[in-house]
């Protein structure tokens, strides 16, 4: 008992204040996470498609037999361009590039800083952001852009004069708008998610260092939240009433009862939050069978072409903003989008094609595993489901075909009844979402309506804060009087030792 206490004790020293800073930076969690660019707002920044003197792959030759890889039409500059990944092109300066303009079938070249800054303005005017941007010039990395920068560069970095004081950071080699912030948003996530996940820029540009001391400091903390279960339990006594209670006065009574009430909770928030770095890949996570490839298979160069000879036909193109593949079952399909609309699902002729449940049927046909069920979804389930308020999700789309088969994992499909899009779930991802997002979020069904959520987690994260702030600051009290104690035995021995130098050499037999 007595090396565990100690453990407890110094453990406390080492990692205490990083469990309260968990704490309660875990409030603003609740309600805001890291700053990223939503899709939705990505989208919204594109200028509608003007196919008009289109579309032209120019002298780039792709085998029309040649699986198609993921591809996606969108303006840049008032033309459209064709973005796609797997292979580069060859730039006129040089370089090379991943996308081509279909106006005159020339890879794009890297953005002058006019050309850039016009980007920044469809963006805000498709956003309604009032006010100009103003170039803040090109950055190689900085806070938000910790995962992105270097690989859109040249980064451009842009802020709006708008009361929000949004800024945005724009790929010179793309031409993308890549990542948004607000004043508020960056405010919030360093009193949020950078100590929350311990996300400075010195340490996260070490991907490797970074996450072997995230790690190490989850495991340090469950430790800590263990031994002191283990001490608090231990540590029970039976009063004359024959009931159990504390032997502590004072804080450390207070100290000694929250932790019986809340150590549970502490150990199972640090210790989930340990597995969301998937330590030593304890957990894979979802989506690593083979499923989704053989569901959706490959369209073709040849089919994408018929396709864009028949979309620029059409007159009603130019509502939408973009136009990605999205093959199922070994054909072409194509999702058209526009900013707070559902997407439009067209077949290679640019016509509407609705996901039936005969298609459906026809592509899990030849799975390697057999159909045990499948039925349309007209509600969410413990696995397909969206965020209820604050910063934990947005909505999924249903009704949605779930598929259950029949093997070694269970898998579980769901195909999205729009897009086609599907989802799968194995063994790893069942334990990840209940042993990650289940245990460290608190994400279950019955706590999923607010304010209920919101109630619990609150009162819940201010107890386990309580319980992390008292016993850091004993435990540090306590190891300063150990270490007094300590240091005066040491005092002690040495002024015996210097009063009488010849202690231990002499010879005190008689003669």
């Amino acid at each position: 008992m007595r090396y565990i206490l100690l453990l407890h004790r110094y453990l406390a020293v080492a990692v205490g204040l990083l469990m309260v800073l968990w704490c309660l930076s875990g409030f603003v969690m609740m309600y805001q996470s890291y700053p990223s660019l939503s899709p939705q707002q990505q989208l919204a920044g594109l200028a509608p498609l003007d196919l008009r003197d289109c579309c032209t792959l120019g002298d780039t030759r792709f085998n029309p037999t040649a699986p198609l890889p993921a591809l996606r039409v969108e303006m840049l500059l008032g033309d459209p361009v064709l973005r796609f990944s797997g292979f580069s092109l060859r730039t006129a300066e040089g370089g090379t590039s991943s996308v081509l303009n279909l106006r005159t079938g020339q890879a794009l070249q890297t953005l002058n800083p006019e050309q850039v800054l016009e980007v920044a303005r469809q963006y805000g005017r498709g956003n309604a952001i009032v006010g100009e941007p103003h170039s803040l010039g090109i950055i190689d990395i900085d806070q938000w852009t910790l995962q992105s920068a270097r690989r859109n560069r040249p980064t451009w970095h842009f802020a709006f004069d708008d009361t929000a004081a949004t800024e945005i950071y724009v790929s010179g080699a793309s031409g993308e708008v890549f990542q948004k912030t607000t004043r508020r948003e960056r405010v919030l996530a360093w009193l949020g998610a950078i100590p929350h996940w311990l996300y400075p820029t010195a340490l996260r540009q070490n991907g490797a260092l970074w996450n072997e001391i995230v790690i190490w400091s989850a495991v340090a903390g469950s430790f800590l939240a263990a031994t002191g279960l283990y001490v608090g339990i231990a540590r029970l006594r039976r009063n004359r009433a024959g009931q159990w209670s504390s032997p502590f006065r004072g804080w450390w009574y207070w100290h000694h009862v929250s932790g019986l009430v809340f150590g549970i909770l502490t150990l199972t928030w640090v210790f989930s939050g340990l597995l969301t770095m998937n330590p030593w890949g304890a957990l894979s996570g979802g989506g690593g069978t083979p499923y989704r490839q053989e569901i959706q298979g490959r369209a073709t160069w040849s089919e994408f072409s018929t396709f864009l000879s028949f979309i620029v036909e059409r007159v009603n193109a130019n509502k939408y903003q973009r136009l990605e593949t999205a093959p199922f079952n070994g054909r072409f399909y194509a999702l058209a989008s526009q900013a707070r609309e559902p997407n439009v699902r067209l077949d290679v002729e640019g016509r509407l094609a609705l996901l039936t449940e005969n298609e459906v049927r026809a592509a899990l046909t030849p799975l390697s595993a057999p159909v045990l069920a499948l039925d349309l979804l007209l509600q969410e389930d413990s696995y397909y489901y969206g965020g209820k308020g604050g910063d934990r999700g947005g909505e999924v789309n249903l009704p949605v075909y779930r598929v259950s088969l029949a093997d070694a994992e269970n898998t579980r499909l769901y195909i999205d009844k729009d897009s086609g899009a599907v989802r799968t779930l194995n063994a790893d991802g069942r334990w990840s979402r209940w042993l990650r997002t289940g245990l460290h979020d608190l994400d279950f069904a019955v706590l999923r309506q607010q304010p209920v959520w919101d109630i619990v987690v609150m009162l819940l994260l201010a107890g386990v804060t309580l319980l992390c702030l008292i016993g850091t600051w004993l435990a540090i009290a306590r190891v300063r009087l150990d270490w007094r104690i300590l240091r005066g035995r040491w005092r002690r021995r040495a002024s015996t030792a210097k009063l009488n130098p010849h202690s231990r050499h002499t010879d005190i037999r008689t003669p």
